[in-house]
């Protein structure tokens, strides 16, 4: 959509009028200050069903989202994330003991609580699809290979993206399925979260999902994380080398030859920017969102604002409110200093995922917005053109509002059928007294 503002004086003749002298008449008049009017132009090229993009939610399960959101947490004077074994020592309840999520919230409890909600709000906009990583293993005794393996053909895929649907209530209908099978994953047995963080091959196979360089829909994918990307068997680094930054609790995991965990173990930092590079040459974006302590500090925050500016969608800005509490903005870049959106629990993952969904939306192709500036003096000093030709304002054409321009009946029809291939111009042209 374009504005502009231009001096209307050519125009201002013929909508005032003329002064005009009869014969050697002499009139007196009142002097008047010079009326000053201008243009406000407004022009929209309509694709309507450019909308609805498709989006692949690539949720990460590994072993840390069954950790604690707050493991201090205290609720009427007691540690509620605390357990005791059996000889009476205290430790944090995680993976292989389960914290009582009704008591001590994991990142996984409060994921799910966030994305009910954003589905739910979401789901007629969007055509969703969800996949999961690492690949799911129910092995009591898993290898490092099993728990560091990337999102695959399977269980892996949750949901595929709905191409055959497209209606709002169709696309509603799926994404309440989609967020049925991601609460379906259980916070502790057999089928929790449990592994590594393989982001670099998952990111890889979801791009298998999409539409590469579709011409009719935007294709994204959202990555939800809470760690840090490693379990690359070909990781250019190695436990023995100084670039190897361990992201494992032992360092010795990474630093021994003979560990399964020599390569997997260290940051798989380069290979994950590479196949979000590798998705936007494909013409699919990367949304990128960190939750939990990991994404806030140590190698967490340059990682993901790596992958998020190469990715396509990083959070922009003009000023540092536009960031957000604790951010500045780049103004040379135009992007928050924190390109990906982070948060630390239910409440902030679902502010982030809030903003995203409103990036998401196309908005209403029947509606063009005219701030207060924009608006006409009076409503008999607009005219709108669609496609080139003058509409004149009627129930089946368009109406004024304090709000923009809505159009109605066969008007609206004719734009929500426009298509990228075939778009339709919309001209608004307002005259308003300064």
């Amino acid at each position: 959509m374009r504005a502009k503002s231009t001096p209307l004086s050519a125009l201002l003749a013929g909508i005032l009028g003329v002064a005009v002298m009869a014969g050697c008449q002499t009139y007196d008049f009142e002097p008047v200050d010079p009326l000053a009017i201008a243009q406000t132009t407004v022009e929209s090229v309509i694709t309507a069903r450019k909308s609805k993009p498709d989006v692949m939610l690539l949720v990460d399960i590994s072993g840390s989202m069954t950790e604690p959101v707050n493991k201090d947490l205290v609720v009427n004077g007691q540690r509620v994330c605390d357990l005791t074994d059996d000889q009476g020592r205290t430790f944090t309840c995680a993976e292989d003991f389960p914290c009582d999520t009704s008591k001590c919230p994991t990142r996984w409890s409060e994921l799910q609580g966030a994305m009910g909600p954003f589905l739910s709000e979401s789901g007629k906009l969007v055509r969703f699809g969800l996949t999961t990583y690492p690949a799911p293993t129910t092995s009591t005794t898993p290898t490092a290979a099993q728990l560091c393996a990337a999102a695959t053909t399977g269980e892996s895929v949750r949901a595929v993206i709905p191409v055959d649907l497209d209606s709002d209530e169709d696309l509603q209908n799926y994404a309440l399925q989609v967020n049925a099978k991601l609460q379906a994953i259980p916070n502790a047995g057999a089928n929790r979260p449990k592994g590594g963080t393989p982001t670099s091959g998952s990111l890889k196979f979801a791009g298998t999902l999409l539409t590469p360089n579709s011409q009719d829909r935007d294709q994204i994918v959202i990555l939800l994380t809470d760690g840090l990307p490693n379990c690359n068997e070909f990781n250019e680094y190695n436990g023995s080398m100084p670039e190897c930054r361990c992201t494992l609790a032992s360092a010795s995991q990474c630093t021994v030859v003979q560990s399964p965990y020599y390569k997997r173990g260290c940051l798989d930092k380069n290979a994950s920017v590479q196949e979000v590079a590798a998705l936007k040459s494909n013409g699919i974006k990367t949304i990128v969102i960190g939750f939990g302590a990991e994404t806030s500090s140590g190698d967490g925050p340059a990682v993901l604002n790596e992958m998020a500016l190469t990715g396509g969608f990083a959070r922009d800005c003009k000023v540092d409110l536009d960031c957000g509490t604790g951010d500045t903005c780049n103004l040379n870049t135009g992007f928050c200093n924190r390109a990906f959106y982070q948060a630390a629990n239910r409440e902030e993952l679902a502010s982030a995922l809030k903003a995203i969904s409103e990036e998401l939306a196309i908005g209403d192709p029947c509606f063009i917005k005219l701030d207060p500036s924009q608006l006409p003096s009076n409503d008999q000093l607009i005219v709108v053109y669609i496609d080139g030709e003058r509409t004149l304002a009627g129930p089946d054409t368009w109406s004024l509002s304090e709000a923009g321009v809505t159009f109605t009946g066969s008007a609206c029809a004719k734009l929500e059928s426009s298509r990228p291939e075939d778009p339709i111009s919309v001209e608004v042209r307002a005259i308003r007294k300064l």
